[in-house]
């Protein structure tokens, strides 16, 4: 049955406790935004006054070179993390078969009966590894994001394969493989680029916490009044990210630099055989803020649904995360105190989301409690 639409409360119980989602909202026909979708204009994003990103991916074929071509890619790699905390790149090891059956997968997941969807809702997922909702915190949010979403824990194989949606777990599997394979590679870059040679031990502790969400954004009949998903940094070390046809992915520019001017947005298009990738929170404590995070939020279409799948390359939640020794030698100030990323992790997903507000939770002498 249909809910109000005129009763938030009836919205509420159909999209996020029946498990409807926003699919469920859209295909009973639904002509307008509900209130509740209705985000306060400064937290939209104005699509004619943002920047599309110009500069062509990375080809990452290049890392495994010697020279000068090492040299330059090695360089686009450091000062995109620096600078943006965003940046494409191609010829990554991931195979665009495999692209494109992730896809098709997300596709196929969100077109189920509700009854295949609903098993992994959080009041009654047979595992907490496994969790289907909508929005981010809806009991939290003064205004919902237009999105649906199956998001999956990787703890080690033989879990995967257990707890993980039968229709989708091999290919998923196979995806984070190849996935954490480039993170492995682009992290060695950029922490030997800090003056760390970093062993299995310490990737292991940077990025033993992997989560693969698969987003779904349903057509929206007032894109211009909403957000997929609200302002926020990624808070982990490194995400991956496929993104398919149809774009709605800015990101805020934190100070004038070649993309543009401070407070501006840019538009990371969606680009054939790319991958994006991003720095997350932990990476810019790591670094004492060398490399930035990036604010970034996803803007529905009116026309076409839109499918995400990124791969968060997180710490252990029992790793302790500072700003290494040798770069706050260097910078003769350490900006973030020891964080343990567990703490972090709770902070972030017991809130609303609110831009980059929770990295004042590591930044010293700040008085955010995190609660």
């Amino acid at each position: 049955m249909a809910p109000n639409l005129d009763d938030a409360k009836s919205i509420f119980e159909f999209v996020v406790k029946e498990g409807n989602g926003i699919k469920g909202l859209v295909d009973s026909g639904i002509a307008k935004v509900p209130e509740v979708y209705v985000h306060p204009p400064n937290e939209r994003i104005d699509k004619q006054n943002a920047i599309k990103l110009q500069l062509p991916p990375i080809d990452l074929s290049k890392l495994d070179g010697h020279g000068p071509h090492l040299d330059e890619v090695t360089n686009q790699i450091i000062r995109a993390a620096e600078t943006l905390g965003f940046f494409q790149v191609v010829n990554h090891g991931v195979p665009l078969h495999l692209l494109e059956s992730i896809k098709d997968t997300a596709h196929k997941f969100f077109s189920l009966p509700l009854e295949r969807k609903t098993v992994y809702l959080a009041p009654v997922s047979p595992t907490p590894l496994v969790k289907y909702g909508t929005s981010f915190r809806p009991d939290k949010e003064k205004a919902l994001g237009w999105k649906d979403y199956l998001l999956m824990q990787y703890t080690d194989d033989n879990e995967a394969l257990q707890y993980w949606p039968e229709e989708m777990k091999d290919v998923l599997l196979e995806y984070l493989r190849s996935s954490m394979n480039l993170v492995k590679k682009l992290l060695h870059v950029l922490l030997r680029n800090l003056g760390m040679e970093p062993d299995d031990s310490m990737i292991h502790v940077l990025t033993g916490n992997t989560m693969i969400n698969m987003i779904f954004y349903p057509p929206c009949p007032n894109p211009d009044l909403t957000v997929g998903i609200g302002r926020h940094s990624d808070i982990g070390i490194l995400t991956v990210l496929s993104q398919y046809e149809t774009g709605g992915l800015y990101v805020k520019i934190e100070e004038d630099s070649d993309y543009g001017k401070e407070g501006q947005w840019i538009e990371i298009p969606p680009t054939p055989d790319v991958l994006v990738i991003n720095v997350g929170d932990m990476l810019q404590v790591l670094s004492n803020g060398e490399y930035r995070s990036a604010e970034h939020v996803v803007r529905p279409s009116s026309t076409n649904s839109r499918v995400s799948v990124p791969i968060f390359a997180m710490p252990i939640e029992t790793a302790k995360i500072a700003p290494l020794p040798q770069v706050v030698e260097k910078d003769g100030i350490a900006l973030y105190r020891e964080v343990v990323f567990g703490d972090y992790m709770n902070n972030i997903f017991e809130n609303a989301l609110a831009g980059k507000k929770p990295l004042e939770f590591a930044k010293i002498n700040s008085t955010h409690t995190g609660s």
